[in-house]
């Protein structure tokens, strides 16, 4: 069965199934402890900005892992290493919330995060080897659906199970679900080339004439094209992370005082970016990768802005519109990184995902602090200009 570009339908609808169920499994543990933040404050007796540590703390790690989780893919094949990564993020999922204090928690989460790193690292790179360029898109599109999914189910279980045993209990049960995405991608994933040997004739191989090929790789993850990319993902996932981290903590007190399980089911408007995410390949044939990005974040900022209601529905409908903007602008960024980088795909892939969670983790954690000082119009105005700098840099910088 060929597993290459040109594949046949088939093979495409599994390996964009795989990818869907890797990406599920991957952010569903990722982003856990987020809908039971609160519960977990009370308990531990930590401020909001320190409980948040829960999640930067993974996604710290994940920053951390993803350039070490490249080179390990080029050396043992990209299947191999999303396999190892999401078993071994299990694994250490499930110890994690039983760990008798909260700084072996943290610690645990970055371990984590280390290991889920393995995924994002990988994806990308790994379906526009192995897709045809014109589908690239839209298989870009699938996969970031899936780790929307991910990211709802992760905090609708946690939600649901805490309100009945604990919050503990929830993260736990959040990553025995995401044991079973896992073995969805290890049985339906085509198999890649396998590991990349230097000197091997491939495109990154060195040319009579030519720079050798590392040169040429660090000219690509330089060029401001990649680095305008790179800052997509730091601002936005940053100001993305912020809200979810705290929203909770407004949406708990008053004049809400929503339950913890109830609180979760927020988490649905993760759904608008599943639907967004997917159709952002088709905008982008039509309109253009930077129009269908700058319009995205447009979006994204609308939807922050309406979270500042005292009037619940307007709230949950900006969130709504909050997670469509950012799931769409972060399809087209993503997918687009590896494209704009042909001869340093793995590694391109890499440093975007480097900057996304590193905006993840410094973000929402600086979003707390704003939140300490000046309430949720503090964490909105935070995320207004991170958005607006990433429009901007998007709008001047970036040519289809």
């Amino acid at each position: 069965m060929s597993t290459g570009p040109g594949t046949g339908r088939f093979d495409e609808r599994r390996l964009l199934v795989a990818l869907f169920g890797a990406g599920t499994a991957a952010f569903a543990q990722l982003y856990a402890p987020q809908s039971v933040l609160p519960d977990a404050a009370r308990e531990l007796a930590t401020s909001a900005s320190a409980t948040a540590l829960l999640v930067s703390a993974a996604t710290l790690g994940l920053a951390v892992g993803v350039l070490p989780w490249a080179g390990v893919a080029d050396r043992v094949g990209r299947v191999r290493a999303m396999t190892v990564a999401m078993l071994g993020a299990t694994v250490v999922g499930l110890a994690v919330p039983f760990a008798p204090s909260f700084g072996l928690i943290v610690a645990g989460r970055f371990v984590e995060g280390l290991l889920v790193a393995g995924v994002p690292a990988v994806a990308m790179a790994y379906l526009t080897e192995m897709l045809p360029a014109a589908v690239v898109p839209r298989a870009a599109g699938t996969y970031v659906a899936g780790t929307s999914v991910g990211g709802l189910l992760g905090r609708l279980v946690s939600g649901g199970v805490a309100e009945l045993f604990g919050w503990r209990a929830g993260v736990a049960a959040v990553a025995v679900a995401c044991l079973v995405a896992t073995g969805v991608f290890v049985r339906l994933a085509p198999r890649d080339r396998g590991p990349r040997a230097r000197g091997s004739g491939g495109p990154d191989a060195a040319v009579p004439g030519h720079p050798a090929p590392e040169a040429g790789r660090l000219r690509a993850l330089l060029s401001p094209r990649l680095l305008v990319l790179d800052a997509q993902g730091l601002l936005l996932m940053g100001g993305f992370v912020a809200v979810y981290n705290y929203l909770g903590f407004r949406l708990a007190a008053e004049p809400f005082g929503l339950s913890p399980g109830v609180v979760s089911l927020v988490f649905l408007a993760y759904l608008a970016g599943t639907w967004s995410s997917a159709r952002t390949g088709r905008l982008v044939v039509r309109y253009g990768r930077r129009r269908v990005l700058v319009v995205a974040a447009g979006v994204m900022a609308l939807g922050v802005v309406a979270t500042l209601s005292g009037w619940l529905p307007v709230v949950l409908t900006g969130l709504v519109v909050l997670t469509a903007g950012f799931f769409g602008a972060h399809a087209v960024a993503s997918g687009w990184t590896p494209v704009a980088a042909p001869q340093a795909r793995t590694q391109a892939a890499a440093v975007y995902n480097l900057a996304y969670y590193a905006g993840s983790s410094l973000f929402g954690w600086l979003g707390g602090v704003a939140f300490a000082l000046a309430g949720w119009p503090g964490t909105v105005g935070m995320v207004l200009a991170l958005v607006a700098l990433a429009a901007g840099l998007a709008a001047t910088v970036l040519r289809d």
